[in-house]
């Protein structure tokens, strides 16, 4: 269970059968508490090396079914880099061509992966990050219907439905139902709202914290200050329990951490996550939290904040 299923529908996309089931290990040398466990999910090692290959999956998968994906149309979105990435990996493998709307001034390594896979990349502003990326896919594909796929994973259920589907699943199964907190760092809020609403059906008494960058402007990559960007459409505030603002400076100090102390690299969102669970874990005086580690570290080498 936890694995999208459609392999028998994609013959020619092999690919498809490696994405989810990801480890869940616990973090002991960071853990803050000794009553509170704090486990990471690392989703880096999904093919496409991020969480969103979930989310890119079933958008592809929603669009096949319905037809609004077909042979002659160009799969178009706007992306920070990792649902991209998962994009141009699926086009790939099931030969629709890939455009993508991408803030400027994403990692060097998140540049370098696109243009591995083919990907055609339209670069936007990298001083309106994210939202600057959705305008313009939104006026790209308002222009020219005919020819774009457009599936919008800041406004698509088949983001939110993956994660019910698989991750939620999984956590579920990995943990023997022993969790008592759920992490997740906020972007489109895809892996948020699907894992937590699977995870609230089977355990209404589970805790569900959400983690935001704490101020518009930082450097947490795929992250969203909600107040002051394009809300999701798919977001569900009333669905958090409470919501964890972490600054850039310390998200990444638990990365350098991380990776010293427990040898593991991961991306800034994930040292966010980490950040927010240990901070969780000293207000309890016990528990199991899990946190979602998006992506690796190794997106991120030519961050100057990596070594700062």
């Amino acid at each position: 269970m936890g694995q999208l299923e459609p392999v028998r529908e994609l013959p020619r996309a092999a690919v498809w059968a490696l994405i989810g089931n990801t480890p869940l290990v616990r973090l002991r040398r960071v853990e803050p508490h000794p009553e509170v466990e704090i486990h990471a999910k690392l989703e880096s090692r999904n093919p496409g090396g991020s969480v969103k290959d979930r989310a890119a999956a079933s958008m592809i998968l929603d669009g096949l079914r319905t037809g609004a994906l077909r042979p002659g149309k160009t799969l178009l979105d706007a992306t920070s880099g990792n649902t991209g990435i998962a994009y141009a990996m699926l086009g790939a493998a099931l030969g629709y061509p890939v455009t993508l709307c991408v803030p400027s001034n994403v990692s060097e390594e998140r540049k370098r992966l696109l243009a591995v896979y083919g990907a055609d990349v339209v670069w936007t502003s990298p001083l309106e990050g994210s939202d600057g990326a959705i305008r313009l896919a939104r006026q790209m594909h308002a222009e020219n219907r005919e020819r774009f796929f457009y599936p919008d994973q800041y406004n698509n259920p088949a983001n939110w439905r993956s994660h019910y589907e698989t991750t939620g699943v999984e956590l579920l199964e990995q943990t023997d139902g022993r969790i008592t907190h759920f992490v997740a760092g906020i972007g489109t809020s895809g892996t948020f709202v699907g894992t937590g609403r699977r995870l609230r059906e089977a355990k209404p008494d589970i805790r569900l914290i959400s983690v935001q960058p704490d101020a518009p402007l930082h450097g947490l990559e795929g992250l969203k200050h909600m107040e002051t960007a394009i809300v999701p459409g798919i977001y569900d505030p009333a669905l958090a329990d409470g919501d964890s603002r972490v600054e850039t400076e310390e998200a990444w100090d638990m990365v350098r951490r991380l990776a010293r102390e427990e040898g593991i690299f991961v991306g800034s969102s994930g040292g966010a996550a980490v950040v927010a669970a240990c901070r969780l874990a000293r207000s309890l005086d016990g528990g199991f939290i899990v946190a979602i580690i998006p992506d690796g570290g190794e997106r991120y080498l030519s961050d100057r904040m990596l070594m700062a």
